[in-house]
């Protein structure tokens, strides 16, 4: 098969879709890998480093659309890549068509196969393409609140861990999935005062025990939310309905309850977001402040930190790109259910139900 790997254009995203060694392995299973000049260079990978290991560097994006079968990306194609598929292509990449009605609607015009990562299972229920950028993002989010709770930030001028004689700040964190867990590691690393709060008693269970006296946990009912928002410095929303659009968790008015300074961090933007008031934001211009709140919503905060996480990357999803790869689109998801649940579009039609319900659009078994 062809493989192409673009170079990303969304809004200071440096990541890769497929690193060297990724390309290393499909050229020796006798695959051509068609790479995009410069595609790497976020990563500190030069096009002779592509070239060493068999790939062949085109000028453009067109280029690689145009002489591939499937395309390897990290974030959803932007309207100008959308306009290069056509309906022989395989696009395997994260997409978020839950909150994104306009790239789900060209999609389905191109005709192509398109594959999200982030709604491909495994046999224990979980996401493992969504689990390392869960990772990423989950860690980030405790860095960039401690940041901007920083004084000259605009923040409330409070260090999360406090020091002695002075009370920690208060962390609450909204959904205990991986996001959650690794947002509380990260804030119990600080020393900061941390609560989860989710709708699962097995899971708030599980944290418990993980994580003993650090935390506290909380069942995440309305009120309980409230409560926490009202007194929380830094609120992490960390909530995950795979496929579908993010619930509306925080309102307007809840809101207002919080803090003068203090910070909320919306890592379920890319799903539309669990904040009333958040909208997508940029590395660029990441923040923005409603009612005195900092509001923090980056849609691709792993991208910050490009090398590690283009790495933990592929790391899940090359297993998945060879099998593509190997064995086309129609019997690799035929021989594995878990990848076939990572079917989105395919032939004009919307074919993951949650997607289909969150966009108002027909959906259509494959």
């Amino acid at each position: 098969m062809r493989v192409g790997v673009p170079k990303e254009i969304k809004n200071n995203e440096y990541r890769v879709g497929l690193t060297p060694a990724s390309v290393a392995e499909l050229t020796a299973a006798g695959h051509e890998v068609i790479v995009e000049t410069k595609a790497g260079l976020g990563i500190d990978f030069d096009d002779k480093a592509y070239t060493d290991v068999g790939a062949r560097i085109v000028g453009t994006a067109a280029e690689v659309f145009a002489q591939s079968d499937m395309i390897v990306k990290v974030k959803e194609p932007q309207q100008s890549e959308i306009a290069m598929l056509e309906p022989r292509h395989l696009l395997f990449t994260y997409l978020h068509l839950a909150a994104d009605k306009p790239q789900a609607e060209g999609l389905i015009k191109s005709g192509a196969t398109c594959i999200a990562y982030e709604t491909v299972t495994s046999s224990n229920r979980s996401l493992p393409l969504l689990k390392p950028m869960s990772e990423v993002a989950g860690r980030m989010s405790i860095q960039v609140g401690a940041h901007y709770l920083e004084k000259e930030q605009g923040g409330r001028g409070v260090l999360l861990g406090g020091v002695p004689g002075v009370a920690p700040a208060k962390v609450a964190i909204l959904g205990g999935g991986v996001s959650g867990l690794n947002a509380a590691q990260m804030a119990v690393g600080q020393r900061a005062d941390v609560t989860i709060y989710d709708i699962s008693n097995d899971r708030l269970a599980e944290l418990d025990t993980y994580f003993g006296s650090q935390i506290k946990t909380a069942y995440a009912s309305k009120a309980a939310i409230a409560n926490a928002v009202a007194n929380a410095e830094l609120v992490i929303g960390a909530v995950l309905v795979p496929g579908a659009a993010a619930p509306k968790l925080v309102t307007r008015d809840m809101l207002k309850t919080m803090k003068r300074g203090s910070v909320i961090v919306d890592i379920a933007i890319d799903q539309g977001g669990c904040f009333e008031t958040s909208r997508p934001t940029t590395h660029e211009d990441p923040v923005f402040e409603i009612d005195g709140v900092i509001h923090y919503c980056v849609a691709n905060m792993p991208g910050a930190v490009a090398r590690t996480s283009a790495f933990a990357l592929n790391n899940a999803t090359l297993p998945f790109v060879l099998r593509l790869a190997n064995q086309g689109a129609d019997a690799a998801m035929k021989a594995d259910p878990h990848l076939a649940n990572g079917l989105n579009v395919s032939g004009g039609k919307i074919r993951h139900q949650a997607v289909a319900e969150a966009l108002e659009l027909p959906y259509e078994a494959a």
